[in-house]
């Protein structure tokens, strides 16, 4: 211990205590630094918190000058008597300066006292940093002692947060954390659960950054993951005692039990979620019986301390109108009650914002919920949770407007059975911006006479034009063409284009300005779109009629004209889609000139449609190469329109280190379809173009500067040192456990038309709304929590249900088919290469995949890994084998987007779309689970439900050529070739090594239990001249297609 009190790692003794106690130790004490003298204040607190025997071991005193100690035995014994005067150890002893004549003089001076008396310790639960937190609720005012979990380090909490983690600028990731701590964060949550993130080596750095930071460590951390290993990987790293996020019974009792030991040994405390086999607890009775399970399994079982189990018994959406969720409040304020009656010291936390999101975008009522909801809640016992902290602490539930209470408890507390109609009604009456402790009424400065009746065709009584408008915004299609046909021969509006440019544009651009503000959302402006094309498509015939009649042109003005295309090689096309609704609805006239488009397919359309705005799209990384080419073409033709890009493959600083140097007309990234309009608005404004493009080129140079310096700072390791790192780990592969299993055939098998009904139920609904753009916030991230945001939950749900209600069509008309091809083939590894056999014999080589290997340097001592690792060497003599797969979904698409968009329904072409694109990748996810069971059947046994295969949790990878793990999209050609693709499923690929259809995936089987997913990074010339000699190819066209992830500039 140093003067401050604190070990040599800055802990006080309290928090060392409190990270130790969990292992039951025999005795604990203090040694070495200081002399006896100043060691006293540090002895009573010790002695203080600790229920076992306590010693000391101090120096003979200060060292002197030269470092050696003055002190003699009966000057030290004299120093010492202090300790045993006042009862605070059991044992001492010497450290620095001692010899057997000081600890000859302390057994004569302890003889006379009697050891400090054994003693026990209030039971509470006690947590540490580098200073204890020790939880004593109040029982009489739970909210005074409520604890707030900071969760903007959590990369699904906060953008910034992952942006700086994906970009390695942990620094700025530790100023997060610093902040929360500064804002009166008791505890912070990590997480860095994240495709794009190699969880376990960045939950390593962060929490061994955080350790460093004291003005961080201070506090407690929550390890939180969804991946075990990570987890526990930042359990090693915490010297405090931690909150591990989180167990459940999901996974059966083994599983539990197993988990819970290993946080346990850890010192950690656990939540633990009301989740069991059979599915998440929703009623009192579930969540009591869940939670008494795991209590009795944590308590008898594992021998964890009651105190360190926090359970999340869920609080759950009221007020959606369905009668089973009207006591969902009710069952978690009572089971809270019941769950600390009956689980003795146990914690209960929770989702407070999942409660009232049927009322989102009403602030008072919401805000009201969440305060009546804590103030029952923790009447009940709730210890902690993730609320809004400025509004717990404004929204005194005694101050809440007695009215609007009354009204909320009612839901809240269940109080009769049309609660939710009445509440609904008195929420149309209140100022949805004032707050609940200072309620206003529509219209009025306050007080109000009771709840309006709300009219919900009442809007049908305005004027045409005003219907217009209301239709627009709200989506509604069932009354545009009587409506517009109605102004048409009203008299009001003299022309059809008159009406376009009147009434439809008036509601367009309310629709634009909600969009933008961030009040409407992406699937509610697209059926926006389908109700204006409705009416525009009932007036082109009387505009061409008047247009040859008057011989004019009859052409409606508009914002700009905005070309756009997926370019060359590339064949998605739903987020160009999107964009170009979204543009249209904002009065751009847009020119879609489709995909695939080479180069002078684009110029030639921006000269012959005089567009101000060029836009390219690409999703394929090949893509970014051809957006390249067009703006040295766009250069080489003197252009001077902007040009944006985007796109899934796209990025900002992509755009500003290869694009941007090549235009001089102005080059911008745009992240989504939202971005796009105010940045076309600004760019066709002449007063704001200039300036605006000029600080996007300031801001591109700055990270061109930057980009260029991390290649400077970033350490490599040379192929040959990176395949030295792989040769030490690698696997056995001639131990029985690695022993490679042999499929049921090799060559092909085609799985032609598979009834899409077996593969709906495998689908991964994330990705749909990502293409919807809608995203819930933390902790209301991905399917099905979506439902429960405040903010996109009531949308997402509707999405959700019309895009079952179209599946359902497509699943019973046939109008989509899916064909599969999966192939496995004898195989061995020879250094980096994966080599195939044309049969077992193994002498006749037909094909070889080139593998590409890690050499950015690493953090830990990690292999740096190649997918060849994960195949048995061919001088090993092990026969082993390499499985491929194509899948489809997309035949029979182009066919039903063409109806769609006759219809003018870009809202179904787009459901249509996204959801081709799902379906091919739950196709994907079946076959790749029968290939484990039953095909390849490697793990017959496996039983995982979807949730867990989304997980990834089965044996073996599927990775993509042109993606992380395997970064060259020219592989799918000897993929092709091996397995015959196109004629066997109907499936090509394009010059880029695109698939056609779109809605397509493909990729390799790997078997071993020792293969897993990675990512390859930059690597560096030399194994990229080696790569170009190994695939026989030139190495200008190796860097071409390797360009994304090369470590420096060609």
């Amino acid at each position: 211990v140093d003067n401050s009190g604190r070990t040599l790692s800055g802990q006080t003794n309290e928090a060392f205590w409190n990270s130790m106690s969990h292992c039951k130790p025999m005795a604990i004490g203090l040694n070495c630094a200081l002399g006896a003298k100043d060691m006293v204040p540090y002895m009573e607190n010790l002695s203080k918190v600790a229920d076992c025997w306590v010693f000391c071991y101090p120096n003979a005193g200060l060292p002197n000058a030269m470092g050696g100690y003055d002190q003699k035995g009966p000057e030290m014994a004299m120093d010492c008597s202090v300790f045993p005067e006042k009862m605070l150890i059991n044992a001492i002893g010497g450290c620095c300066g001692t010899t057997e004549e000081h600890i000859g003089c302390l057994a004569d001076m302890v003889a006379k006292y009697k050891p400090r008396a054994m003693h026990g310790v209030k039971d509470v639960m006690r947590l540490s940093g580098l200073e204890p937190f020790n939880y004593e609720p109040d029982a009489k005012n739970m909210r005074k002692t409520f604890i707030n979990l900071g969760e903007r380090c959590n990369v699904a909490g906060s953008t910034i947060f992952k942006k700086a983690v994906v970009d390695g600028n942990y620094e700025k990731a530790l100023s997060i954390a610093l902040k929360q701590v500064e804002q009166g964060a008791h505890v912070i949550d990590v997480n860095m659960d994240d495709g794009l993130i190699d969880g376990e080596s960045a939950m390593i750095r962060f929490v061994n950054l955080m350790v460093s930071e004291p003005d961080v460590s201070r506090v407690p951390f929550m390890i939180d993951s969804s991946k075990f290993h990570v987890v526990e990987a930042g359990l090693k790293c915490s010297q405090g005692k931690c909150i591990m996020n989180s167990i459940s019974l999901k996974e059966g009792e083994e599983e539990f039990l197993k988990r819970a030991s290993t946080v346990k040994r850890h010192g950690a405390a656990v939540v633990v979620m009301a989740f069991d086999e059979e599915g998440q607890a929703a009623t009192e009775a579930e969540k009591i019986r869940i939670c008494m399970r795991a209590y009795k399994l944590l308590v008898e079982k594992v021998g964890m301390n009651p105190q360190d189990i926090i359970f999340d018994p869920n609080i759950l959406t009221i007020g959606t109108g369905m009668e089973e969720h009207n006591n969902y409040g009710v069952d978690f304020i009572n089971a809270t009650r019941e769950i600390k009656r009956l689980c003795p010291g146990s914690k209960i936390s929770g989702g407070v914002s999942n409660l009232a999101f049927s009322f989102r975008g009403n602030e008072p009522v919401r805000r009201a919920f969440h305060s009546a909801f804590l103030h029952h809640a923790c009447e009940a016992g709730m210890d902690m949770g993730i609320v809004n902290s400025a509004q717990v602490i404004e929204d005194v539930y005694e101050k809440i407007d007695k009215e609007l209470l009354g009204y909320v408890e009612d839901v809240l507390l269940n109080r009769c059975s049309n609660a939710t109609e009445r509440m609904l009604e008195f929420a149309a009456t209140i100022d949805a911006k004032s707050k609940p402790c200072a309620l206003l009424k529509k219209g009025a400065a306050g007080g109000a006479s009771g709840p309006a009746k709300v009219d919900t065709k009442a809007w049908r009584n305005q004027a045409v034009g005003k219907r217009l408008e209301h239709a627009l915004v709200k989506g509604i299609d069932e009354f545009c063409v009587a409506d517009t046909e109605e102004c048409r021969v009203g008299g009001a509006y003299p022309s059809p284009l008159q009406i376009i440019e009147g009434p439809l544009m008036d509601g367009m651009n309310v629709v634009g300005d909600l969009f933008g503000a961030g009040k409407m959302f992406l699937p509610q402006v697209i059926k926006s779109a389908r109700v204006m094309k409705k009416s525009v498509g009932h007036l082109i015939p009387f505009m061409e009629e008047e247009r040859l009649a008057n011989g004019g042109t009859g052409e409606a003005t508009n914002a700009g004209v905005f070309l756009i295309a997926t370019v060359k090689g590339d064949v998605h096309d739903i987020g160009k889609n999107i964009v170009a609704v979204v543009l249209g609805c904002n009065n751009f006239k847009v020119i879609d000139i489709g995909v695939m488009c080479p180069k002078d397919k684009i110029i030639n359309a921006l000269i012959d449609n005089k567009a101000d705005i060029c836009g390219l799209s690409g999703l394929i990384t090949p893509s970014l190469d051809e957006m390249v080419d067009m703006a040295k073409a766009m250069e080489a033709k003197g252009m001077k329109i902007p040009l944006l890009v985007g796109g899934a493959t796209t990025s900002k600083m992509h755009t500003a280190v290869k694009v941007a140097p090549n235009y001089s007309g102005g080059v911008v990234h745009v992240l989504d379809a939202s971005r796009a309009v105010p940045v076309a608005q600004i760019l066709m404004d002449k007063k704001r173009r200039t300036e605006y493009l000029d600080d996007i080129n300031d801001t591109y140079a700055e990270m061109r500067e930057e980009f260029y310096a991390g290649l400077e700072d970033r350490k490599y390791l040379t192929i040959g040192q990176a395949r030295k790192t792989a040769l030490k780990a690698a696997t056995d592969f001639t131990l029985p456990e690695n022993t490679p299993v042999t499929p049921k055939f090799c060559g092909v098998k085609a799985l032609v038309d598979v009834p899409i009904a077996d593969v709906i139920k495998y689908i991964d609904w994330n990705p749909f709304f990502q293409v919807w753009q809608l995203r819930g916030r933390y902790p209301n991230r991905g399917f099905p929590k979506i439902f429960n945001d405040d903010a996109v939950g009531a949308e997402a749900k509707k999405l959700h249900e019309e895009a079952l209600a179209m599946l359902k069509e497509i699943t019973d008309k046939k109008l989509l088919k899916l064909n599969g091809l999966i192939g496995f083939y004898p195989a061995n590894s020879v250094g980096d290469d994966v080599e195939i056999y044309t049969d077992e014999s193994r002498t006749t080589r037909s094909h070889t995949f080139p593998m590409l290997r890690q050499q950015a340097e690493k953090d830990t001592d990690e292999p740096y890994m190649a997918l060849s690792d994960f195949i048995a060497p061919k001088e090993s003599g092990v026969k082993d084998y390499l499985g491929m797969f194509v899948a489809t979904s997309g035949i029979g698409l182009d066919e039903l987007t063409a109806k769609y968009k006759a219809d003018n329904d870009d809202y179904s072409y787009i459901m249509a779309e996204a959801l081709a694109d799902r379906l091919a990748e739950a196709f994907a996810e079946l076959m790749h689970e029968q290939v484990r069971k039953d095909h390849w059947g490697y793990a017959k046994n496996e039983d995982f439900n979807c949730e867990d295969l989304l997980k990834v949790k089965y044996q073996g990878i599927r990775p993509a050529p042109g993606y992380p793990t395997q970064p060259d999209h020219t592989e799918k050609g000897t993929m092709w070739d091996l397995m015959n693709v196109q004629e066997e499923i109907g499936v090509e690929l394009t010059e880029s090594f695109a698939m056609l259809p779109a809605a397509s995936v493909s990729g390799m089987y790997f078997a071993g239990k020792c293969a897993q997913y990675f990512n390859v990074g930059k690597i560096t010339t030399d194994q990229v001249k080696e790569y170009a000699d190994r695939k026989q190819q030139k190495f200008e066209v190796a860097e071409r297609w390797l360009s994304p992830i090369l470590s420096y500039e060609p």
